[in-house]
């Protein structure tokens, strides 16, 4: 667990108070619960993913599955982020439909059934776009793009937040 420092105290603030990085870029420091969610500063969040990380598509893939078990698919989107933002133009699809993946779990988990229903199915179509049969880095597409499309139906249907753990996603399919 990490504690953000108070607004006052910020070193890296501009001139209105907000949170901004050496370039000037926005940058929200409030600590952050498991789903991302913001918390007032100097209460205990959990720890946050850095940005901008250059991982190995297998790292990308092995620490978004920890992340996704541990019910941080908030966390699980940033790090799909990073390989989206960082890996090859041909790639970009691939890692954008996860994170949209990652995120529709979050909104589900939050209790924005709607919004999270949507972002399941944008990242399906996203990742199924192409790759029908295809498991590139070992992710199992069929499998995912089935339990998005089975977990939106629920949501839809059944009106109920989802458990993040419980609902984890299984990139690489059982046993991989």
């Amino acid at each position: 667990m990490s504690t953000a420092p108070r607004p006052d105290d910020r070193e890296d603030r501009d001139a209105r108070g907000r949170d901004r990085d050496a370039e000037g870029r926005a940058r929200n420091a409030r600590p952050r619960d498991g789903l991302g969610r913001p918390l007032p500063y100097g209460t205990e969040g959990v720890e946050r993913q850095p940005e901008g990380v250059t991982r190995t598509p297998e790292e990308t893939v092995t620490q978004a599955q920890e992340l996704l078990d541990a019910g941080r698919p908030f966390h699980a989107h940033e790090v799909f982020e990073d390989a989206w933002k960082s890996g090859p133009e041909s790639e970009r699809d691939l890692w954008k439909g996860l994170a949209q993946l990652a995120v529709g779990l979050t909104h589900s988990a939050r209790g924005n059934l709607t919004g999270g229903a949507r972002l399941l199915l944008r990242g399906a179509g996203a990742i199924d776009a192409g790759r029908r049969g295809e498991r590139p880095y070992g992710i199992d597409v069929g499998g995912l793009v089935l339990w998005a499309r089975e977990l939106a139906t629920t949501l839809e249907g059944d009106g109920a937040t989802v458990d993040a753990a419980e609902h984890a996603p299984r990139l690489r399919g059982p046993g991989e």
